[in-house]
């Protein structure tokens, strides 16, 4: 069952790197749930402030990745269609314009919801987008930060336990 539960984790684990990019998976809020499953195991004693402490982290995080980008098109003059630009640019980019569509896409989404939301002001348009694709790559590199220092804490456990599990059978 640990076996299990060890595979199950570094699964979710992987999934909350992923989620660091694609705006569908909370990506820090999976990272914790592969933590959790690490504590679940014999492996790993369990440690509830631990868990704690980064589930409000995750949680945290996973709020301002909504406020950050919406905060970058506003401080930047754009509206909500900058915003929706942006996610859907995202997604348009990630699946027809692999990799290089998780960074063009939202620019040219954001660019593209501010010229339909006032198509008289391009360089008001120009400006918002810029302020929501700043907000959104500060928010992905949040949320990858966070989704790879759980990654670290995962593996470094796993390490950790299995070199004193080693030390009981010398």
């Amino acid at each position: 069952m640990d076996i299990f539960l060890l595979l199950l984790g570094l699964l979710f684990m992987i999934l909350g790197i992923i989620g660091a990019f694609l705006p569908v998976l909370p990506g820090p809020v999976t990272g914790w749930v592969g933590l959790l499953l690490l504590h679940l195991t014999k492996v790993v004693p369990q440690d509830w402030t631990f868990l704690g402490i980064t589930l409000v982290i995750a949680i945290f995080i996973y709020v301002l990745d909504y406020i950050i980008p919406a905060l970058g098109t506003k401080k930047f003059g754009g509206s909500k269609y900058g915003i929706y630009g942006t996610t859907i640019g995202l997604i348009i980019g990630l699946i027809f314009f692999p990799p290089f569509g998780i960074i063009i896409g939202p620019f040219v989404g954001a660019l593209i919801g501010e010229l339909m939301h006032d198509n008289t002001d391009s360089r008001r348009a120009l400006k918002a987008a810029i302020g929501s694709f700043i907000g959104f790559l500060f928010s992905t590199g949040l949320k990858f930060m966070v989704a790879l220092i759980y990654m670290v804490l995962f593996l470094s456990l796993n390490v950790c336990s299995i070199i004193h599990s080693l030390r009981f059978l010398i």
